[in-house]
This record gives C-alpha cells, structure tokens and sequence, in this order.
C-alpha cells in the first residue's frame, strides 16, 4: 500500500500546518477514500487527534469545511494560473507551458482535492457551490485567453474545448499517480497535456 503525502494545497507552510489546516487535509483525505457524506465529525476529529466537538472551534459544520476546502484550492489555481502567465512573459506558447507545468504540478500534488472536487461539488449547499464555479469559471478563461492567442482561427469555444479537455487529462493522476517516479509522472503529464492543447 502506497502511504500519501497529505495534499499541498491545503496549508500556507506545509511543513508546519496550521490546526485548521490539519483538520482541511485529514477532512480531504477521508472525504476522498470515502465520499463527504460517508464522513463524520468524528472520523475527521480522530484523524487529527481531537474529538469530534473540537472541530466545531474552526468549522461550523462538514458543509463548512468541504466549502472552505473547495472555494480555497479554487482561488489558489486562479492566483497561480495569472502568476504563472505574467511570469512568462507574452509569447503565448511559453504562457501554455507555464500553466501545464502549474496544473500538473497541482495534480500530483493534491490527488486527495482532484477526488472531492470531482465528486463532492455537488455535495455544497447551492450558494457554496455557486461561489466554487464562478473562482472555476475564472480559472478556465485564463487558459481560454492564452489557448485563443495561439490558435486566434478556433475561437474562444475551442479554446475552451481544449483547455476542459487538458484538465480532464491531467485530473486523472489520482487514478494514475504512483504508477511511475514523480518527475517522469509529471515530465510524461506535461507532455501529453500540451500536445493535447495544441494538437
């Protein structure tokens, strides 16, 4: 059995996790072997240590800590996808490679998040996964602008295609993670999703 590093995503400095931050990982983690509605306070209370009250002091409820979870990683990808595009200065192509080297890295990283937001999104109260789609929504159109540069002849509707297309490839990795040493996982990643991009 292959034993998982607790997903990045989900703590400021992931060597020192913050309590809350602890709670937000165990949460992912059994939210992803289990299914959000499968998991109990008290399931996320043992995994960090504490009883399941306790976590009432950090989250109101477990719809408040899968929305915490879901809204968090959704503006990271925003805020690192315009990063990543900014660094890479105009050229489009470059642009397109920063931001496959950022979600592959994100992937792989975070396979615990990859499973709950496939699968629990809808699990949100309707405000909650409102608020998700539209930071998702955002995500996409930095890849739209960046794909639509570099094939102006497609439009923005192919563009989209394309960029829905490479996250589907690349979100596989809780499926294929592990199969293969990171740094070829994401070297063989990297490559299929721009080829899948621009192909």
């Amino acid at each position: 059995m292959t034993v998982r590093q607790p997903d990045s995503a989900l703590s400021a400095d992931a060597a020192r996790p913050s309590r809350r931050e602890q709670i937000l990982r165990a949460a992912a983690q059994l939210f992803a072997e289990r299914g959000s509605r499968a998991v109990g306070v008290d399931d996320v209370g043992a995994a960090v240590g504490v009883t399941g009250p306790a976590i009432y002091r950090h989250f109101a409820s477990k719809d408040a800590m899968l929305a915490e979870m879901l809204e968090g990683i959704s503006q990271r990808l925003l805020a690192g996808a315009r990063e990543r595009v900014a660094a890479a200065g105009l050229d489009p192509a470059a642009q397109l490679r920063a931001l496959v080297t950022f979600q592959v890295d994100f992937a792989l990283d975070n396979p615990a998040l990859i499973t709950v937001q496939d699968r629990d999104l809808g699990s949100l109260p309707t405000d909650d996964a409102a608020a998700v789609r539209r930071l998702q929504r955002r995500y996409v159109e930095v890849w739209v602008d960046v794909l639509a540069r570099l094939r102006p002849e497609e439009g923005t509707d192919a563009s989209r295609a394309r960029a829905h297309a490479v996250f589907g490839l690349v979100n596989s990795t809780p499926h294929s993670a592990g199969r293969l040493p990171r740094e070829q996982m994401a070297a063989l990643l990297a490559a299929m999703a721009e080829a899948a991009a621009t192909a």
